[in-house]
């Protein structure tokens, strides 16, 4: 069985057999699952009236306990994106009743983002349905499979700085 990138790879074969492309075939295998799986993801969320980064900001907020909030700037850090992003994103969940800002009780400056009782609520009802979902796009690989791939991905994602989100 051949996927669209044994494609892409035949066609660079033919055309230049000078030039080793094994590296595409993994390259393009992780950007080619990066897009189906977010497709799938986003399809996912949306049918609970939910953008996929909403769902992520919940779940960091809720994996870290309770009180369930983070500084803005860890919540930053966690979700990789820009100052501005994260600002507006929050404005919207926020908007939602999701979460809710919080000034620091030891430094007023700093502003602490909370998960908000309606936010819990939803993160808590959405977790196992989310974890079953991608259980189900996982279904083609054994839990052994899925043990290998884990391992070389990681190993990948540290040999390219990806070690903690601190």
């Amino acid at each position: 069985m051949a996927d669209a990138v044994d494609a892409i790879l035949a066609q660079w074969g033919r055309e230049r057999p000078d030039v080793d492309v094994s590296a595409m075939g993994v390259v393009g295998r992780i950007s080619r699952a990066q897009l189906l799986l977010g497709r799938e993801l986003k399809g996912f969320f949306a049918e609970r009236g939910l953008e996929s980064w909403e769902f992520d900001v919940l779940a960091t907020l809720r994996r870290h306990g309770a009180p369930y909030e983070l500084t803005a700037g860890a919540l930053l850090r966690a979700a990789m994106v820009t100052s501005g992003a994260i600002t507006n994103r929050i404005d919207r969940m926020e908007a939602k009743g999701l979460v809710e800002r919080v000034r620091d009780a030891d430094d007023r400056r700093s502003v602490r983002i909370r998960l908000t009782p309606r936010g819990l609520e939803l993160v808590d009802e959405l977790v196992a349905l989310h974890a079953a979902n991608e259980d189900r796009l996982l279904a083609a690989l054994d839990p052994a499979g899925r043990e290998r791939l884990a391992g070389a991905l990681r190993t990948l994602l540290e040999s390219l700085g990806d070690t903690s989100l601190g």
